[in-house]
């Protein structure tokens, strides 16, 4: 098994390299279609990669992938599976670029929300309509009062 490498983007500008080391693949028997070697061929690929020892991150891309990936993470360990493919071989090819994708998405920096303010026609539809609800509310009253 080679490195894994994941291309430049936003929060890895020069790209990341893996090393294979550092990669658990774990192979087992795929659901669906196979034909006669449905029974012998373990072609799911279940690919892990532990985030908080990797020597491919530095801390602030490790804290980020960290936070963005909580969810899919069992402890800091972040596994994707493939099955979509006959072929063992492919399946761990796909396995390799959806974990490549994954850690490319997480790694992009948050932009922060830039503040705006209310147009002037969003304003006077609000006050138009909170007039508007006074006014049924008016007449809702007992005469009178």
């Amino acid at each position: 098994m080679a490195d894994l490498r994941v291309e430049p983007g936003p929060g890895a500008p020069r790209g990341l390299v893996i090393p294979a080391a550092e990669l658990t693949e774990r192979f087992s028997h795929a659901s669906g279609p196979g034909g006669q070697g449905v029974n012998t061929a373990d072609s799911r690929v279940q690919l892990s990669l532990d985030l908080a020892t990797t020597t491919a991150l530095d801390e602030s891309q490790r804290a980020r992938a960290l936070a963005v990936l909580g969810p899919r993470l069992a402890g800091t360990v972040l596994t994707v599976a493939a099955e979509e493919h006959r072929a063992q071989r492919r399946n761990r090819v796909a396995a390799r670029e959806r974990l490549a994708a994954m850690l490319r998405e997480a790694l992009v920096p948050q932009t922060p929300r830039r503040a705006t303010r209310p147009t002037r026609g969003s304003r006077r539809r609000r006050l138009e309509a909170k007039r508007q609800r006074s006014e049924t509310k008016q007449l809702r009253r007992r005469p009178g009062v």
